[in-house]
């Protein structure tokens, strides 16, 4: 099989052989083509990662970690293995600092649901306005159940942070800094360098979101220095139900265990249980062994390809997009500046985006509408919602110019 690794001219991908490798881009919907921009939700998975999970339940299915016969054994190593292609992949320092969750959101209740290590009665802990509600909930829970208060921080008419106010809103009392690294809602990229550096300033922990950053750029944990970092597996173009929480290992070891039962105990008697080790003390219970390993498959695939090329390519794709949509008449992009991921959020006119979702859909084009999860972002610009189409390096300019003209027929149909 040739290498997506192949170039039409120097320093392009050969988008038509990595289109070749996803075989749900070859299926039709509503009679049409499908073109897929909901990639923010999640990603499409390529043939490889899809084999990789047939190959698991048809070769060596069987729990991991716990048993001596061949198959366990096997299992067991392909998914160590995984971890470590994890390690590597986002520049962590060590294997037992890669812990693998049921998904991003799973990551983030770890570690705010033992955050009261770090957050006391009285104590601040600061989110920002762009925040998906993931990474809201599960902070509330922890300031209503030790005392602590959230604070808030805003969010510019441009869809950048206001981080003027964010070095106002830390003071001593500021325990944990919570913020994403790329907004689901805007495609903003934050900060988020200049957020840790300043949090841990005032002995802050921080956590980073990184659940719409991890398929899209080079992660550098350690160049980051955030205490803890969340990716969530299937928008990275691993499946479903598989995700990583990273943590600076003295934090973990602070951190107490979210879920008790197998596999994270040392010893358990009626009298005291002790806990396992890193990173098994996080890991209760039989993971998810085909999604891990299959996102070892997923980190190869995208390793092959390039994550400097892949955000270059995307980033052309987000110039184009963005461009194009513009030509509609009345269209609004929010969060429209220099430094974003390819997620371009829009209205048209006063038009409400579940309407024109609904028609672009019958032309074969996927794009999101809605709050995103995100309806503190809605409430600050005053919408209902928005549409909401991002891009994959599967994707092209050719689609997006048949989405431009969906959107119009839609905007024609409507007004």
């Amino acid at each position: 099989m040739p290498s997506r690794l192949d170039r039409t001219f120097a320093g392009m991908l050969d988008i038509k052989k990595i289109r070749a490798d996803f075989p749900i881009l070859n299926r039709k919907v509503n009679g049409h083509s499908l073109i897929y921009f909901d990639n923010a939700a999640t990603s499409q998975k390529p043939q490889q990662v899809i084999d990789k999970i047939v190959e698991y339940y048809t070769l060596y299915n069987a729990n991991i970690h716990r048993g001596v016969h061949a198959l366990s054994q096997e299992a067991t190593d392909l998914f160590e293995e995984s971890r470590e292609k994890v390690r590597a992949f986002f520049n962590i320092a060590h294997t037992k600092q890669v812990i693998f969750t049921s998904g991003n959101t799973h990551s983030i209740n770890a570690v705010a649901n033992g955050a009261h290590a770090f957050v006391k009665k009285g104590d601040e802990v600061i989110l920002s306005a762009v925040e998906h509600h993931s990474n809201i909930v599960p902070w509330q829970m922890l300031c209503e159940r030790v005392g602590a208060t959230i604070k808030v921080i805003p969010v510019l008419d441009n869809g950048e942070l206001d981080m003027a106010t964010y070095h106002q809103l830390l003071n001593s009392k500021t325990a944990f800094v919570v913020v994403n690294h790329i907004s689901n809602a805007l495609g903003v990229t934050n900060p988020v360098k200049e957020i840790i550096d300043a949090a841990h300033e005032h002995g802050a922990k921080t956590l980073i979101d990184g659940a719409q950053s991890c398929g899209h750029m080079k992660i550098d944990v350690q160049a980051l220095n955030a205490d803890f970092y969340t990716m969530a597996g299937h928008k990275m173009c691993g499946p479903t139900g598989i995700g990583i929480l990273y943590g600076k290992e003295e934090a973990l070891n602070a951190l107490p265990p979210y879920q008790g039962g197998g596999e994270m105990i040392d010893q358990v008697s009626f009298e005291k249980t002790t806990y396992a080790g890193l990173p098994h003390k996080f890991e209760a219970g039989t993971p998810n062994i085909a999604g891990g390993i299959a996102l070892g498959a997923a980190i190869d695939y995208l390793n092959e390809i390039g994550m400097d090329d892949i955000a270059a390519y995307e980033n052309e794709l987000l110039i184009y997009g963005t461009e194009q949509i513009k030509t509609i008449p009345g269209a609004k992009i929010f969060g429209d500046v220099t430094d974003k991921a390819a997620v371009i959020s829009f209205n048209v006119a006063s038009l409400h985006p579940y309407d024109i979702g609904t028609i672009v859909d019958k032309l074969g084009v996927a794009v999101r509408t809605g709050h995103h999860c995100a309806q503190p972002v809605m409430e600050r610009y005053q919408i209902p919602g928005t549409i909401r189409a991002s891009f994959a390096f599967y994707n092209t300019k050719e689609e997006i110019d048949v989405m431009v003209q969906a959107l119009q027929r839609a905007v024609n149909m409507l007004s």
